[in-house]
């Protein structure tokens, strides 16, 4: 969810602006302002991505707002502009806006406006959230999670779960997983081949855990049990048939 404010002096476009706000399953509308300065104290007391605002406004005007908040384009909330005055929108693009929405705007331009807004927030997550260094001699990959950097330890990862758009990497050393937004082929690319196998599309496992193998599911240390992928079952046992001693 994006949290998002609303700003305008006018009670009808406010009203209008906060139901458009609320048709969008993405925005999560945190608070309503008549003015900038209501909104400084919103943004100085809870993170806020996103502003719709108004430009005139009696104490100050929504550009000028706008341009305090931002010190570049990678930092600060992302702001959609909603005004009746046209002559604004050239320099609503040299305050950073992510879009200009000229009253009355239909809720398509408006839902269109809080598109950009949301693939501009998934870069900036996908930003805070990747993989930053291919392993080194010691085996030891940084990713970012949760506004951290974490250092792990390849050799203690015990599985990588997938879950939607993020993954879940369990390692034997941390108390809990650690969720990064990263795809399974990101972090495979990453992973030695002769340690890490996927055996199901949600499910790679370090083959170093393995404590058994019972029909469909596979074992690791810690008694966490994976269960084995139609798709990934017959590579997954060419590895183990070259491994079983037999007489």
């Amino acid at each position: 969810m994006i949290k998002c404010i609303a700003i305008d002096d006018e009670p009808l476009a406010l009203k209008k602006l906060v139901t458009y706000i609320n048709k969008i399953p993405y925005l999560d509308l945190v608070a309503q302002c008549r003015s900038a300065a209501e909104a400084r104290q919103v943004i100085d007391e809870q993170d806020v991505e996103a502003i719709f605002c108004d430009i005139n406004m009696p104490d100050l005007n929504g550009m000028d707002f706008a341009k305090s908040l931002q010190k570049d384009h990678t930092s600060g909330p992302l702001v959609v502009f909603t005004t009746a005055y046209a002559e604004y929108a050239v320099e609503g693009y040299k305050a950073n806006a992510v879009d200009y929405l000229l009253k009355p705007y239909s809720f398509e331009e408006f839902e269109a406006a809080a598109q950009k807004i949301q693939e501009i927030c998934e870069i900036r997550q996908q930003a805070m959230t990747e993989v930053t260094t291919q392993p080194d001699d010691d085996g030891v990959i940084f990713v970012k999670s949760d506004y951290k950097i974490v250092r792990i330890s390849i050799e203690h990862i015990r599985y990588i779960e997938a879950m939607s758009e993020y993954l879940r990497i369990s390692c034997d050393d941390k108390d809990k997983p650690v969720i990064v937004l990263l795809s399974m082929k990101r972090i495979e690319e990453f992973l030695p081949a002769s340690t890490f196998m996927r055996i199901h599309r949600s499910f790679i496992i370090n083959l170093n855990k393995i404590v058994e193998v019972k029909k469909s599911h596979v074992v690791l240390e810690g008694d966490f049990s994976m269960p084995i992928g139609d798709n990934y079952k017959d590579a997954f046992m060419d590895y183990l048939n070259k491994r079983i001693l037999t007489k």
